[in-house]
């Protein structure tokens, strides 16, 4: 059963320092509205540009999980993805003053009891969620990770590791995920390194911020573990924060072997492939989806200038992605080349445009507005769309100052891109 979105009630605050950049770091957690995902808000920059957590920003970096859009970037943001995926906390604005969260005891204990302490309250939206019903695979170098379809709803993880010292013993562990069974076996990991890795990884300015405290040292006779496997279990701690980016609650098997973070981005991606080609079948469960009367509701355009069948996804006014099912009795394929139909690709942008303008009216302050296209920019027409074709428009809000907004987007036929701008709207009075 699917279960309503959460946020929190309260704000709650911390203070820590990065365990890489050994940066002290402020962070603000706010509540957010339903389908807001989690959204990192840098507020040392101009303008407090945000970033979404989710797969389509991360980039690889050494031992964290990093990521990156338009040049602002956060990272070793895997421990707090965990304890929000732990907990079941949704939509959250986390505004923090450095591009590297804090690492606190090196766990997600500690963010796990913050965010109990701002109270998770439910929201009258339903999460998405994403039952996996075929295995997935993918192998880089030594490392291997499967999903695999679970046997009931819920989320299992396991992961056998090898470690490269032969003094530090190798082992397994599998955890089936609810609160209680986190905040027991998974929230106190700390995360680890191997003694013999120390001095190479202090010459690669890594763990500036890292304690014996905070930091398990494996082959060290002086470290004393809080949980059997602490090492393994912290692998799984990971796995999960990563697995926080598909952007949907996942029901699944998954057996990791001795995979880091960018195997784990790897198998992310691969499901959110696989996600995406079945939104449209209805096979992914969801809420946040608009149908043609509320569109008609929204948009002033009508028959034959209304361009969007299903908006399937909306994430608050950050991002919304919609279907355009193209036919042959379409009005404009009769005199656009009638010979071999086309959909011309400037109808293309404008059915980016009119998804574009759905999401911006759903931010409050533009309510009774009209989002007006300024200006085209960074245009480009990638392929042909034609008769039987689906047409997948994604947007995303870029910049928002007063009234004047820009909006990236793109349109996809079977995974192919066909085209892309970026929008600049002014909002005026309808």
């Amino acid at each position: 059963m699917t279960r309503r979105q959460r946020t929190l009630r309260n704000p709650v605050e911390t203070r820590g320092v990065g365990l890489h950049s050994g940066n002290e770091v402020q962070v603000r957690i706010l509540p957010a509205a339903p389908d807001s995902g989690i959204e990192f808000v840098r507020t040392d920059l101009p303008e407090a540009p945000s970033v979404p957590a989710h797969i389509r920003y991360q980039v690889t970096r050494e031992r964290r999980t990093r990521l990156l859009r338009d040049g602002v970037e956060v990272e070793t943001i895997e421990h707090f993805l965990a304890a929000c995926r732990g907990l079941g906390v949704d939509n959250l604005r986390v505004e923090l003053d450095g591009p590297e969260f804090p690492g606190g005891d090196g766990s997600a204990l500690e963010f796990f009891e913050l965010l109990q302490s701002g109270v998770p309250v439910e929201q009258k939206a339903a999460l998405k969620t994403f039952e996996l019903d075929e295995p997935v695979y993918v192998r880089e170098g030594n490392a291997t990770l499967v999903a695999l379809p679970a046997e009931e709803p819920g989320l299992t993880l396991q992961y056998v590791a090898s470690f490269d010292d032969p003094e530090v013993e190798s082992g397994s562990f599998a955890l089936r995920l609810d609160p209680e069974t986190f905040a027991k076996e998974l929230a106190p990991a700390r995360t680890f390194c191997l003694a013999s890795e120390v001095e190479a990884l202090q010459a690669a300015g890594l763990g500036k911020g890292a304690t014996r405290d905070n930091t398990l040292v494996l082959g060290d006779p002086e470290t004393v573990e809080r949980l059997p496997n602490e090492a393994i279990r912290h692998k799984v701690l990971d796995l999960l924060g990563d697995l926080s980016l598909l952007g949907a609650e996942l029901s699944a098997h998954v057996i990791a072997t001795r995979s880091g973070h960018s195997t784990n981005a790897l198998l992310v991606g691969r499901l959110l492939d696989l996600m995406q080609a079945r939104e449209t079948g209805g096979l992914v469960q969801r809420e946040s989806g608009m149908d043609i009367r509320e569109i008609l509701k929204m948009l002033p355009h009508r028959y034959p200038f209304l361009l969007i069948d299903r908006v399937i996804e909306v994430e608050g006014y950050q991002r919304a992605v919609a279907i355009k099912n193209v036919t042959i009795n379409e009005p404009f394929f009769p005199g656009h080349f009638p010979e071999m139909p086309l959909m011309p690709g400037v109808l293309q942008l404008e059915a980016m445009a009119q998804l574009a303008g759905m999401l911006l009216l759903r931010k409050l302050e533009y309510s009774g507005k009209l989002a007006v296209l300024w200006s085209l920019d960074k245009v480009k027409l990638r392929g042909g769309v034609t008769p039987g074709d689906q047409l997948r428009l994604e947007v995303e809000t870029m910049r928002i100052k007063g009234e004047t907004v820009q909006v990236k987007g793109r349109g996809t036929v079977a995974g192919k891109v066909v085209c892309e701008a970026v929008l600049m709207f002014t909002m005026i009075d309808a």
